[in-house]
């Protein structure tokens, strides 16, 4: 689980300080605040781990990625090529991480259970040697200023020591470790292997480097376990293909749901709820969940015919009623089913991205939502990222926070502004123990009371008139 995240100079934020991010974690705000850059940057991270272009810094996507983000300059704040890009990620590790001597068998040099990563990119202009261009420098490219793992109060990393060479070297602080260098010239590093990764040649040249290996290892493995869902999801569909594919999430727009939900019920997985309950399947725990959430009696995946590979989604709005396409019921139906489904279908220990999970939904189902994110995180470890402009799906969190189904330590709120100079600035809601919010921000979900007031001034105001 991504326990902290800092970023610096990414787009809109110049800074966002240290935040805490929990196993519920949700971004509220107005329009263009910010919400979804911070989002963008942990896609940014899991795409660029997913890479197969060791020598891309950093992988910014295409029309066909999670996220599409242009060339470095767009991202960087202001547009400020003398900016670096930097931010901080700490996480939880699955299992504790043991980095033994290779000079002392069975010692160990180090151990731990989380595990944190940094780096500052910075831009340079082709042939130029200053790693500090100008602001209005027209070509260039990125490159690492620096880069670390903090692990077991030490801190493992490379930095830039010859820009003119682009030679980097390894350090380690505190005091108490030393890498060891073998015999031999004393050659320089190059580059870093994308944003994160060591060189091959640090291994080569240092005798007791071998673990770092663990450390790249243990990032990509963390953004190998985040899955990512958008806010604009495809239309229903009166059939579906299905040729015996697993699909690894339920695609950017949701569009592999159908074939997500028909892959499990082929390998036979079934799901726990809880102790003294009944395991269901995949399906069966979408269907309870849309039940309960009122929006539909029964849901079945369903073959046309024997030997096809065209399915439909057959749904039953209420007990009596008879069964019709998922097509012919209300939207809010097909828009809600990725969400639920990734929530059960992403491995155990995921961290799910969500942006605006309420969309098409009615008030009564965004609150129930959260219920949704709740029991996730609970049966299955599911850590939830989201950014959200449903009051309804607060309230619900706060509720539950006060009748103790959820700790209030277990929820990270925050809401992001802007100031007049177009910076992102996040605000922590404090969260008591009684889920209320301490510091409630002015105008949060826009003047309700202001509304109400003006509202029966207005009426007011009529009714003298109309009695004279």
């Amino acid at each position: 689980m991504i326990t902290s995240l800092e970023v610096n100079n990414f787009k809109s934020w110049h800074a966002t300080g240290p935040m805490r991010l929990a196993p519920i974690t949700a971004l509220f705000g107005s329009n263009s605040s910010g919400k979804t850059s911070l989002l963008q940057l942990l896609l940014m991270l899991k795409q660029t781990t997913e890479s197969s272009d060791r020598s891309q810094v950093l992988n910014l996507g295409d029309e066909h990625s999670m996220v599409e983000l242009g060339v470095l300059p767009d991202l960087v704040h202001r547009h400020d090529l003398t900016l670096p890009l930097a931010w901080h990620i700490a996480w939880q590790l699955p299992q504790p991480l043991h980095v033994n001597n290779p000079a002392q068998k069975r010692a160990t040099l180090f151990q731990g259970t989380t595990l944190s990563f940094s780096t500052h990119i910075i831009w340079r202009v082709n042939g130029d040697s200053s790693p500090a261009p100008s602001v209005d420098a027209p070509q260039g490219r990125a490159m690492v200023e620096a880069m670390a793992y903090q692990f077991a109060d030490h801190e493992f990393g490379m930095r830039l020591r010859n820009p003119t060479k682009m030679e980097y070297e390894l350090y380690s602080s505190p005091a108490g470790f030393e890498f060891v260098r073998t015999r031999g010239r004393a050659w320089g590093l190059p580059a870093p292997v994308k944003c994160y990764g060591f060189p091959d040649q640090t291994r080569a040249y240092y005798q007791n480097a071998g673990f770092l290996s663990d450390f790249e290892l243990e990032l990509e493995q963390l953004c190998n376990r985040i899955f990512y869902l958008g806010p604009l999801r495809e239309y229903p569909r009166r059939q579906y293909t299905w040729a015996g594919s697993q699909p690894t999430d339920m695609g950017r727009r949701g569009e592999r749901v159908i074939d997500a939900l028909l892959a499990a019920r082929e390998s036979g997985k079934s799901l726990a709820r809880g102790r003294g309950r009944k395991r269901l399947t995949l399906e069966e725990r979408v269907a309870e969940w849309l039940k309960d959430l009122g929006l539909i009696e029964g849901f079945e995946v369903r073959l046309i015919a024997p030997g096809s590979k065209l399915y439909q989604v057959w749904v039953r709005r209420a007990a009596q009623s008879p069964e019709v396409l998922i097509t012919d019921v209300g939207f809010g139906v097909s828009q809600i089913l990725p969400v639920i489904t990734l929530c059960y279908y992403a491995p155990e220990g995921s961290t799910i991205i969500l942006e605006q999970p309420e969309i098409h939904l009615h008030p009564h189902v965004q609150a129930a939502l959260a219920d949704v994110f709740i029991d996730a995180m609970k049966t299955r470890n599911i850590q939830i990222i989201l950014e959200s402009h449903s009051e309804h799906l607060l309230r619900r969190l706060q509720r539950r926070i006060a009748e103790e189904e959820l700790r209030h330590e277990q929820a990270a709120l925050y809401f992001c502004t802007t100031d007049k100079q177009g910076r992102s600035q996040l605000q922590t809601l404090d969260l008591d123990p009684f889920g209320n919010i301490t510091n409630w921000p002015k105008e949060f979900f826009g003047d309700e009371m202001g509304d109400l007031l003006a509202m029966s001034d207005a009426a007011m105001k009529r009714q003298l008139r109309e009695g004279q």
